[in-house]
């Protein structure tokens, strides 16, 4: 999906280099030199630059894949200390209740994972998605796709005082998602006034355009098919031109507008966080930090004295105090020796030994110039860096800039600054060296009442530049790297201090290679009374750190191993097995296979320690039969334990505890079998009763014990064997040996026992063939011993019009899960943001698939199928392959939706059919074009019974 940014001139040439984002994704432009565009000139302007970088047509690059456009091109008047790089370029801490944060994340990429999660739900013809640069959006919830409109516009419920701000949108109260009419900054009394028969929503700034829609905005500002009438956009507004012309009632007429249709989507838990002033910089970061206050949520220990103070990429000796607040330090020394009061924003400081004072509102931003300059920006907290420089309303240290003149000794003539000139040009900023960089003359620029003759000549005499200068000269590379430096000190130090630090919450997948790249010094091991959890985080960090050597390999053991000890470490009860059977009666345990719909990762160890976990799955009988079947039998006289395979062929005879507790060993074809008997008590570490030997407890248990089992599925299906089987071992030795436990005991036990395997997975494989039918699986954060099972209609997979159009087809390729599990799973330990949204998003992806098999929408079930596939592959590139894929290409149109079962990589796959006809269809060219010699179709039937245990 590509992302077109609008940024300030200066930064356009360096944005790839300095930011690291893949110039193939990001594409970097600003508006024309020549003059504003406006928001919907500069929408225009961005997509042709982008479309001739592609040298593509406009009618070309309409009809090729997805875009996102973000205007962060303007002057940034009122927010000056990241006007040179653009508000979306705002470093923002990383929050306190988060996980997967980067330490060096920017607005910009706390902004761009919404965006793309809206365009996910976009649809064919929805391919542009325009949003504004200095806002931030927290929406955690989406709907499953997007309406059927040229334009779509999102909104959020808000106040009438807020609203007034902004574009608000009105919608019919008997009609909320439609628009009537939109009004750009309406009064207070005018929302009042319709209130009474209309709803309205505040205008985020997220717009989602048709392919017509942006050829209708092409036009609009001029473009006449190959090239912009005179050379460049025409000035034209998004939002209070083009968008006052959309809905039922238009406020403005446009008869080509009109034509457009148009929908609105509210985000009801969605939260409006603007970025546009020094001021909402920090008051929105601290309504950010405190969205959640529930301590269980918050990892960081460290409590500050204000929770209005930011320190990021600085070296910060001041001690707060709670008279402090309102204060955002940023890329800056500050030392012990500094006064800080309130209301001061500080950036760019290189390293010093000032004594420096900043009074309540007071600013400064030291910005590189050229090679080895600095300029020197103080300011107001409130400066607007708007009006006339001879009007009294013109503002500058939050007093009139006259006044600032005359208390400096200086006038605007002497000053040299017209009356007229807007003071966003005013050279009012002195560029100093290195050497010229004092203290003494910082102090006289930043203080009212210093009116010091020397410094007023000095100030003359110097370079000075305006604001607008700035933006255009600044040396972004020596400011960039200044906060790399302090970047690279900070993190140590942030490592070191984990218990009161956000280190362990934060991206570690980014943190290793930051270690790596710039040869940080890893902290030192962290304590033994740590946390499991940053215990687990701290192993895998380091292994990644030293990648490819022996020491990472331990570490990542390590890490695994403190995992294995938590899951375990959840049954405390030891199991006194005794025989339940007569002689001649075989116990014979059954069970159907898994097909996994929505939500498969998110049941996974760690994520769902920490998140919970939620997942649609299905039981079904594979061609009449269940798939997976136990046969336990007690051999008396015969004090060993003998294990047979059907599928396989094999057998193995068992005499001793340590030939039992061999599970792990290289080339077993029991280790399921060994590792169940184990936890149903057939061994010392988990028998509540002693035995010097395992022939002395079978000869008191009554006689040796015999399994067969037999798996009718193909290794490396898909469909959750592995786990079945071990359940089905555990519920047969349950039923044998009279343990008594319950189908989410069975469950539970089968999750310790992958981690004695350790084969890792997660609890949805057993829960989905032991527990019948179509359900939803839901779990909290904690130990995962009790899954909640809701049961979901089965209309869609039983009623004769649609059980056909579901074909399950076994692709002859197979795959086993371990290592697509052992690298997502170390994703999860790492806490990589992108696979942390994804997961995120999986877990939502449910509740829609859960709603849409509630009301019986087939389609919809069937397009939320595709996109839990579509989920699966962006969690992991390996889930397919090009032999999957072609498989897949082959009957895609046929499709309401398809994924591969099981992690992926090979083994079943299920489709869903668009009607029954398609169905027919699909079965034909599959048939008569197998991808291989064992590729086939299976016959299913959704299982009534799950789990089955009967005696002879």
């Amino acid at each position: 999906m590509d992302k077109i940014i609008s940024l300030p001139p200066n930064i356009v040439g360096h944005f790839n280099m300095l930011t690291g984002l893949n110039p193939i994704e990001w594409f970097a432009t600003s508006d024309p030199e020549d003059g504003k565009a406006g928001s919907g000139g500069g929408t225009a302007w961005a997509l042709y630059q982008h479309a001739c970088s592609r040298r593509l047509t406009m009618q070309q690059y309409l009809s090729v894949g997805k875009r996102i456009v973000v205007h962060g091109g303007g002057q940034s008047r009122r927010l000056p200390a990241y006007a040179p790089s653009g508000k979306v370029l705002t470093p923002v801490p990383v929050l306190r209740w988060s996980r997967g944060q980067s330490v060096q994340q920017t607005l910009l990429s706390m902004q761009v994972p919404l965006y793309e999660r809206i365009m996910q739900r976009s649809g064919r013809s929805q391919n542009t998605l325009i949003a504004s640069g200095d806002v931030f959006i927290y929406a955690p919830t989406l709907p499953s796709g997007l309406p059927k409109a040229d334009v779509v516009c999102f909104g959020l419920w808000t106040s009438p005082q807020a609203a007034s701000h902004h574009g608000v949108f009105f919608a019919p109260r008997e009609a909320p998602e439609s628009l009537d009419f939109m009004l750009q900054k309406p009064s207070h009394a005018q929302i009042e006034q319709l209130a009474a028969s209309h709803l309205f929503l505040m205008d985020i700034g997220v717009w989602v355009l048709s392919d017509n829609a942006v050829e209708l905005l092409m036009r609009k500002c001029g473009f006449t098919g190959d090239v912009f009438h005179g050379g460049r956009p025409a000035y034209y507004d998004l939002y209070s031109t083009f968008g006052t012309a959309l809905g039922m009632h238009p406020s403005e007429h446009d008869t080509e507008i009109e034509q457009l249709t148009v929908a609105i989507v509210t985000l009801h838990d969605g939260e409006f966080y603007h970025f546009g002033t020094s001021g909402e910089m920090i008051s929105s970061t601290e309504r950010l930090q405190n969205r959640v206050v529930d301590g269980r949520s918050i990892w960081q220990k460290k409590i500050k004295p204000q929770s209005s103070i930011f320190t990021q990429n600085t070296d910060c000796r001041f001690a707060f105090t709670p008279g402090n607040n309102n204060i955002w330090i940023e890329n800056s020394t500050i030392g012990s020796r500094w006064m800080l009061t309130s209301g001061n924003i500080v950036t760019g400081v290189p390293d010093n030994d000032w004594s420096l004072t900043l009074t309540p509102g007071k600013c400064l931003d030291i910005i590189p110039i050229g090679h080895s300059d600095y300029c020197l920006r103080t300011y107001g907290i409130d400066d607007k860096f708007s009006g006339q420089c001879g009007d009294s309303a013109t503002t500058y240290h939050n007093m009139p800039l006259t006044d600032w003149l005359r208390c400096h000794g200086l006038s605007l003539e002497s000053a040299g600054i017209d009356p007229a000139c807007d003071i966003q040009r005013a050279p009012l900023f002195p560029v100093v060296g290195l050497d010229d960089l004092s203290q003494p003359f910082l102090q006289w620029l930043l203080r009212s009442d210093n009116n010091l003759p020397a410094f007023t000549a000095k100030w003359q005499q110097l370079t000075r530049l305006s604001a607008e200068d700035i933006s255009l000269r600044a040396n972004l590379d020596r400011l960039f790297a200044q906060r790399r430096q302090y970047l690279n000190k900070n993190l140590p130090a942030m490592a070191r201090n984990y218990a009161r630090s956000v280190f362990y919450q934060t991206d570690l997948e980014q943190c290793a290679r930051t270690f790596l790249r710039e040869a940080l010094p890893l902290p030192p091991p962290i304590a033994d009374d740590a946390s499991p959890i940053v215990r687990m985080r701290d192993s895998m960090f380091r292994a990644r750190v030293l990648h490819g050597t022996d020491e990472a390999e331990q570490y990542e053991q390590r890490a695994f191993s403190i995992l294995h000890d938590i899951i375990r470490s959840t049954i405390t009860d030891k199991a006194d097995p005794h025989c339940q059977v007569f002689v001649d009666q075989i116990v014979w345990g059954r069970s159907p296979a898994r097909l996994d719909l929505a939500g498969g990762w998110t049941d996974t160890p760690p994520h769902c320690m920490q998140d919970g976990g939620s997942v649609i799955n299905i039981a079904v009988e594979l061609n009449g039969q269940p798939p997976i079947q136990v046969f336990v039998r007690i051999v008396p006289a015969r004090y060993n334990i003998v294990l047979r395979s059907i599928d396989n062929g094999v057998a193995e005879t068992i005499e001793t505890y340590d030939e039992l507790s061999g599970y792990n060993a290289v080339g077993s074809a029991f280790s399921i079998p060994k590792a169940a008997l184990c936890l149903a008590g057939f061994h010392p570490d988990y028998s509540l009763r002693k035995y010097p030997t395992l022939a002395e407890q079978l000869r008191s248990f009554g006689g040796g014990i015999e399994i067969t089992q037999l798996v009718a599925i193909p290794k490396g299906s898909g469909l959750g064997t592995s786990s079945i089987l071990a359940a089905t071992l555990l519920g047969a030795l349950s039923d044998f040996a009279g343990l008594r436990w319950s189908l989410k005991q069975i469950c539970h036990r089968t999750l310790v026992l992958e981690q004695l395997l350790t084969t890792g997975g997660g609890w949805q494989d057993q829960y989905g063939g032991i527990f019948a039918g179509l359900k939803m699986l839901t779990s909290s954060p904690g130990t995962q011993a009790d899954i909640e099972v809701k049961w979901l209609p089965e209309q869609l997979f039983r009623q004769p019009e649609y059980s056909n159009c579901w074909l399950l087809y076994y692709t002859g390729i197979t795959r086993v899960a371990k290592s697509i599990l052992g690298e997502i799973v170390r994703g999860m330990f790492l806490n990589e943001r992108q696979r942390m949204s994804i997961l995120t998003d999986m877990k939502q992806h449910v509740e829609h698939m859960a709603d849409a098999i509630q009301t019986s929408d087939f389609a919809l079930t069937g397009a939320l199928l595709r996109r839990s596939w579509e989920l699966n592959c962006r969690l992991d590139a390996g889930t397919t392959t090009p032999e999957i894929e072609k498989i897949i290409a082959s009957v895609d149109n046929l499709s309401a939706g398809y994924k591969l079962l099981g992690a992926g990589g090979g083994g079943y796959l299920l489709i869903c059919a668009k009607d029954q006809y398609s169905a027919i269809q699909i079965r034909s060219i599959l048939t008569q074009n197998p991808p291989n010699d064992r590729a086939r179709f299976v016959e299913m039937t959704i299982s009534n019974t799950g789990l089955q245990i009967s005696r002879s």
